[in-house]
């Protein structure tokens, strides 16, 4: 550790180095395990920017007709419709596919309708009835009719029978095939091939003079005047895709519905100078398509897309090689350098977080503002493995350094004033010159530990006392407490005077470090009585308030402590335990500030010696969300209301209250102590200016 203080640089740059190393690697061998995530995540990271970023403006004059499983049953359409309806009739003479008259009817409809092109994401391969009728729709309606045709995995061609074109068909304008070609690696689409010809199909490079077959897009672009946009290559074009809502399927046996034909299509008002599609849209047309957007995209709604960003010209450029492989270099450079220039790690660690931050800004601005998918993945995670692991060590360094001083210190002072020291020593230093402040004191004390020091055995009583001492003291810092001091067998712990977490977080933690004491002294007493040695009693004080901090003492010794009154009702309270019966008592305004998360009973209206004001003393039963018995918290309510009507001076009431509670607990100190009062002013009330005050004149 002390050879890397020395030589931080090389350190770094060696670590930088490796890592770089690692990321170019997995560019060269993609096929070694976790080497090559950061690449493939960069197509993870593409899809993502294609999901949450700009998308192709959604045409408003593209409409999807579905076969849909209604349009296939028809059974929405009742006898009396489907009489008389040529379409209707054909549609229910036999299942899907249906003669090819229904597709005339179709085109006759949308082209009398104002229709600009229509487009079947459909093969007509096999002879089928209605073959005439479709074949002469085809030719009247020549320059805005699209077909399709299909490359199947075999490289075998499948086109429209000759009834309906005649061949070669696939050289015809109106015949295009519907394929697209998926990513190798995961089968989603993210590129159009608008042309391609039987030798790039064999896996061997185009030539001059081979055929070319153009795509159902590329048809429909040349018949809608958009030549010019289309890409005049067989390369595979990355778009940009459209949202997934921008082309949902109408129902195709509506537009044969006289009544819907008017009421949702205006009588065919919707499909002037409209480009239609005309494909599945049921599942069991099995017409899906997996995309970074949809994993079960309608193959019509995405040759629509396509279009779409071919007229828009949305195509997305990648990095070249060259520039993303000196990206990553340079990106092992300033992971190099921040750490070592910076010297402050949380500064550090916020300029990394920054630097990534702001390039996922800029990779998301050049994708939005001009396609370009800015090298990303590889390039961070270069950055963030140099950045952090130097960080890290440099950290670790840095750590070392610290534990040792911590650890020398923790021996004579609290943990949490050596950690406010180490991490904010200006604060601690202002904090010696005197401030007042809210805190939360807990005292605690064995009870009657004078008279158990006259009779046990010295030494067993000195290291009975050190187990007792190192288990609460755990407890105070567990709970984030400053040990104040030991005064012989008794603790003072305060809250919030070397770094306050908010009064009631303060005052809580003071809470639970009594709970924690309370569950740390039956542990201790159980093995105590298991090793037949004595067991010990405890009394808590807990109060809140404002305390004048510092740094108190003479000039030859000094203590970080606080004092006042606040410091001495705490005190007097862990006095007052022996005398009402419980462990832990809370002054009212710690009180206030902890009972959203304790339960809390009530225990007097106390005045004791040097406080003028009487005070309302509680103590803790336990934790609202473990509470140990359901019964007791029910019947604390008896024992609250027989303490309202004692304080009301309705003391026989308050006597059937205490006894009801007794009957369940019959040793509770507390209830015992309150019936006796209650049966005593019952016979013999107090005077006017009795207000159940319990004035103590002692410590």
């Amino acid at each position: 550790m002390s050879w890397l203080a020395r030589h931080r640089r090389l350190a770094f740059a060696a670590i930088c180095t490796f890592w770089t190393a690692v990321v170019l690697l997995g560019y060269f061998f993609p096929t070694l395990p976790f080497i090559s995530m950061p690449w493939r995540g960069e197509q993870s990271f593409e899809d993502t920017l294609r999901r949450e970023g700009r998308k192709t403006t959604t045409r408003d004059d593209f409409i999807f007709l579905g076969i849909d499983q209604q349009s296939m049953q028809l059974d929405a359409v009742g006898p009396e419709e489907i009489a008389g309806n040529r379409a209707f009739e054909l549609m229910t003479e036999r299942p899907f596919p249906w003669s090819r008259e229904v597709w005339a009817l179709l085109l006759d409809r949308l082209f009398g309708a104002g229709a600009r092109l229509v487009m079947f994401d459909m093969m007509f391969n096999n002879p089928n009835d209605g073959d005439s009728a479709f074949r002469a729709a085809l030719d009247r309606h020549h320059d805005r009719v699209v077909v399709g045709m299909n490359i199947e995995d075999n490289k075998q061609i499948v086109l429209p029978n000759a009834k309906l074109v005649l061949p070669p068909a696939q050289m015809d304008d109106r015949v295009g095939f519907v394929n697209y070609w998926n990513d190798e690696i995961d089968g989603k689409l993210r590129a159009a091939r608008f042309f391609t010809s039987e030798r790039q199909l064999a896996g061997v490079a185009p030539a001059p003079g081979d055929e070319i077959y153009a795509s159902l897009p590329s048809r429909a672009l040349t018949k809608l005047g958009h030549i010019a946009d289309i890409p005049q290559d067989q390369r595979d074009h990355l778009f940009r895709f459209s949202s997934n809502d921008a082309y949902p399927p109408f129902p195709l046996w509506e537009v044969f519905l006289p009544s819907l034909w008017h009421a949702n299509y205006g009588d065919g008002a919707i499909f002037k100078d409209k480009i239609v599609i005309v494909g599945g849209s049921s599942q069991i047309l099995h017409d899906f398509i997996v995309t970074p957007m949809n994993p079960a995209a309608p193959g019509p709604a995405v040759h629509l897309q396509v279009i779409a960003a071919t007229e828009a010209h949305e195509f997305l450029r990648q990095t070249p090689t060259r520039v993303m492989l000196l990206l990553v270099l340079a990106a092992g450079m300033i992971g190099w350098g921040v750490i070592p220039f910076l010297r402050r790690p949380i500064l550090s660690l916020f300029s990394l977080i920054a630097i990534a931050v702001i390039y996922l800004a800029v990779a998301r601005l050049a994708y939005d503002r001009s396609g370009f998918i800015l090298a990303t993945v590889p390039v961070l995670s270069t950055f963030l493995l140099c950045g952090v692991s130097t960080l890290g060590i440099d950290y670790a360094i840095e750590r070392m350094e610290k534990l040792r001083t911590r650890r020398t210190l923790e021996r004579y002072v609290s943990k949490n004033l050596v950690k406010e020291i180490l991490e904010n020593p200006r604060g601690y230093y202002n904090s010696l010159k005197g401030s007042r402040m809210p805190a939360t004191i807990l005292f605690s004390d064995i009870v009657g530990f004078t008279t158990l020091s006259e009779k046990a055995d010295p030494e067993e009583l000195v290291r009975q006392l050190n187990e007792y001492l190192s288990a609460m003291t755990n407890v105070v810092f567990q709970n984030e407490g400053t040990l104040d001091k030991f005064i012989g067998d008794a603790i003072m712990a305060v809250w919030g005077n070397v770094k306050s977490q908010g009064k009631a977080k303060d005052a809580k933690a003071a809470a639970h470090a009594a709970l924690g004491m309370r569950r740390e002294l039956l542990r201790l007493n159980n093995a105590w009585k298991t090793e037949g040695r004595m067991t010990l009693g405890m009394g808590v004080g807990i109060n809140h308030g404002d305390v004048l901090a510092g740094n108190i003492g003479s000039q030859d010794r000094a203590d970080l402590t606080v004092i006042g009154g606040a410091v001495n009702l705490a005190s007097r309270l862990e006095g007052l335990t022996r005398v009402f019966g419980v462990d832990i008592l809370v002054g009212a305004t710690a009180a206030d500030l902890i009972r959203d998360e304790f339960h809390l009973r009530s225990v007097a209206r106390a005045q004791v010696k040097g406080i003028t004001e009487p005070v309302d003393v509680f103590t803790i039963v336990g934790t609202r969300d473990h509470s140990a018995d359901q019964q007791l918290s029910i019947w604390l309510k008896t024992f609250e209301e027989g303490i309202r009507k004692f304080r009301e001076r309705d003391f026989t009431q308050a006597k059937i209250l205490f006894s009801r509670f007794l009957e369940f607990y019959p040793e509770d100190s507390l209830a015992k102590m309150y019936l006796e009062r209650s049966l005593e002013y019952e016979q013999a009330p107090p005077d006017e200016a009795w207000n159940a005050v319990e004035v103590f004149e002692r410590k």
